[in-house]
């Protein structure tokens, strides 16, 4: 499709503007300031008091004399000597007080009398000029600030929209990996916009509006801009909150504004990032129906229905929240497209990997392979910054290339935090944390089903004091009550290793116990999992108001079930606490030797607690339940309730600091 030549917008003249301006202010104030030096008489002059004067007066020694008010100043008839011995033609005094006989006795003495008038005016510009410029350049700054535009006042109602035409670097396809599905469903309006006659025959009518939906970092505005860039049209991108403004109206004024520069762009793509920001449930909360906001809404509305697909505009917006967007704006005509950017699986993690790591200088051990199978629910925002975190820390030891074990501690810090070395142990503490984990990976590691141990450690990581870490095989989205009941028997095996040792219990199981009472409870409420309570769901949130999750949910059952479902959340969580004991009193000698190894190595992987257990085979054999795929950081602070893919949100038991962290972590591991 051959592209419109538009004629380049002539550049701003700001600056040219502001360079004369500032030229000629500081030009005139070196006149003033020059006048003002030369105007001033440069003979040195000998101060005299009155008395003096009226001597010299008296002697006839003075010809001239200029009055000024009560300043006078003059020229003697000869040299007089000063103070300092210098001869002095002129002199200057002041008068005390008003003489009205001065003039008289000054005609008597034979001096040529001068009278001027004070120029109080000139006085008074020469000494404020400078003071007045630079108010007056200050001023001009702010009226700049406030214009946000060239060299028009107050242009608050232009939209500012970023635009991206042909002239920048292009994002293509080749640059996005992991979402196959969305590619190929953008395919046709890459297409459209580049050969729009061949829909046109048919009697087809391109989409007005794609929304892409997904966790954050999952690549939305990326997929976006690769759009832009296959088809070759100019890329108009605006987040959704430039669209609010402290001004009424301001807001509408700016979504006419951005449709208008879209036209003239067209055939172009509009991209709208975080949608929601505008976009949201009209008339919920207490925010009434005639805020700014909704106005905004409603003239987005009014836009996207006032132009016609012909025109080859295509609007592409992105969001990590559908559910409160208006129904008003997700109907067909609008954005008739819904194009869900998943969280990649293990092959797409692979070819995220070779694309943020094509500048890297990997070493030949480096396996992307085996970091994809590691980093289960990484988005595509999280892999770049693993491979950005292990070329730092390459280049942190000196390397010339980017090791496996790089990336290794690179996904350890991403995952769990980094390394607190100046943390100062006991002796005492070290040996019950070890004890906390030994207790956690000796219940993984003789439970059918789990997850295999990726890494046992007893370093401070963030806020964990030790850290279990399971890595599932790969990735699955529906999870057997099996898998969740040995989950919770994980979390518990670190409590009662404490008080198999020790007889006691301490405060470093808190984070295990609200993991593990979190994941009873949607075991009970959400999944129908009690035999008591049978196939229902307990607590539904409420979609009419919007005032926050926790005051959406709706309690849809009486005090007796509310009894029942307590009773039977405390039944799953002590059940697995009897299941964690009876395998670790089973194994008392197996959790002697762990907690003996971990306090003399600090870290131990999978394989080398299987050698330590006796056991010749890692646990990556047993069984046939796939672990699951859970969520990352990024997922856990969005959704409050898992989604199909992602039920437990834990991966890892640890002893942790008081007070304890965040219940979800992202991934099998139990911290101490």
């Amino acid at each position: 499709m051959e592209r419109r030549n538009q004629p380049k917008a002539p550049k701003p003249r700001n600056r040219e503007f502001l360079k004369t301006f500032l030229v000629w202010s500081v030009l005139f104030v070196v006149v003033i300031l020059g006048i003002q030096i030369l105007g001033v008489d440069q003979h040195p002059k000998l101060e005299v008091d009155l008395t003096t004067f009226q001597s010299l007066v008296d002697q006839k020694k003075i010809v001239e004399a200029t009055i000024v008010e009560r300043e006078i100043t003059g020229r003697f008839k000869e040299p007089v000597k000063g103070p300092d011995g210098e001869d002095y033609l002129y002199f200057k005094t002041r008068l005390p007080f008003d003489d009205p006989d001065l003039v008289k006795r000054l005609v008597e003495a034979g001096v040529q009398v001068k009278a001027k008038p004070r120029q109080i005016w000139w006085d008074l510009v020469v000494s404020y000029l400078p003071w007045i410029v630079l108010i007056l350049v200050f001023w001009f700054f702010l009226f700049r600030q406030f214009q946000a535009g060239p060299n028009r006042a107050f242009m608050f109602g232009k939209s500012r929209v970023k635009i991206l035409a042909e002239d920048r670097p292009k994002v293509t396809f080749q640059d996005v990996a992991g979402v196959e599905e969305a590619k190929e469903e953008l395919r046709e309006v890459i297409e459209f916009l580049k050969n729009p006659g061949k829909f046109r025959r048919l009697g087809a009518r391109i989409p007005k509006g794609v929304l892409l939906v997904g966790p954050p970092g999952s690549g939305k505005t990326l997929l976006a801009k690769a759009v832009a860039g296959e088809a070759g049209v100019p890329f108009l991108s605006i987040s959704g909150s430039d669209f609010v403004e402290l001004f009424v109206g301001v807001g509408a004024a700016r979504v006419r504004d951005l449709f208008e520069q879209a036209k003239a762009h067209a055939p172009c793509i509009v991209f709208i990032d975080e949608i929601d920001a505008v976009g949201r449930l009209r008339g919920a909360g207490l925010g009434g129906g005639h805020d700014e906001r909704e106005q905004t809404l409603n003239q987005l509305l009014v836009e996207m229905d006032g132009f016609d697909t012909s025109e080859g505009i295509v609007v592409m917006a992105a969001t990590n929240r559908p559910d409160i967007l208006d129904p008003a704006l997700l109907r067909p005509g609008r954005f008739d497209r819904h194009i869900v950017v998943d969280l990649p699986d293990v092959k797409g993690r692979e070819e995220i990997l070779k694309i943020h790591t094509r500048k890297l200088p990997l070493a030949p051990d480096v396996d992307l392979s085996k970091i994809a199978r590691g980093t289960p629910g990484f988005s595509g925002a999280d892999l770049a910054n693993l491979a950005n975190e292990a070329a730092l820390l390459a280049a942190r030891a000196g390397r010339e290339q980017v090791t496996m074990e790089d990336f290794e501690e690179a996904k350890d810090k991403v995952l769990m935090g980094t390394a607190r070395k100046s943390l100062v142990l006991s002796d005492e503490e070290k040996r019950r944390i070890a004890c906390h984990e030994s207790g956690h990976a000796l219940v993984s590691r003789f439970l059918p089903g789990t997850d295999p141990i990726h890494k046992v450690t007893i370093i401070p990581r963030g806020r964990a004091l030790g850290i279990t870490q399971q890595l599932p095989v790969d990735d699955r989205h529906i999870y057997p009550r099996e898998y969740l009941e040995n989950q919770l028997a994980i979390l518990m095996g670190g409590r009662v290793a404490e008080q198999i040792v020790y007889g006691e219990i301490s405060t470093g199981a808190g984070n295990d116990l609200e993991r593990a009472t979190e994941l009873a409870r949607k075991m009970v409420c959400e999944w129908g999992m009690s035999d008591k309570l049978g196939p229902v769901t307990f607590g539904k949130v409420e979609e009419e108001i919007f005032l926050g999750r926790e005051l959406g949910v709706k309690r849809s059952y009486s005090e007796k079930y509310a009894q029942l479902i307590d009773s039977e959340i405390q039944r799953f969580v002590q059940e697995a606490e009897q299941r964690a004991r009876n395998i670790l009193e089973e194994h008392r000698e197996d959790l002697d030797r762990l907690i003996q190894a971990l306090l003399e190595r600090e870290t131990l992987t999978g394989e080398e607690i299987d050698e330590i257990l006796g056991l010749g085979q890692a646990k990556e054999s047993e069984g046939d339940t796939k672990p699951p795929e859970p969520r990352t950081p990024s997922q856990t602070q969005k959704q409050e309730s898992p989604t199909p893919s992602s039920p437990v949100g834990t991966g890892s038991s640890s002893m942790e600091e008081v007070p304890p962290a965040t219940p979800d972590d992202p991934v099998s591991s139990t911290q101490s």
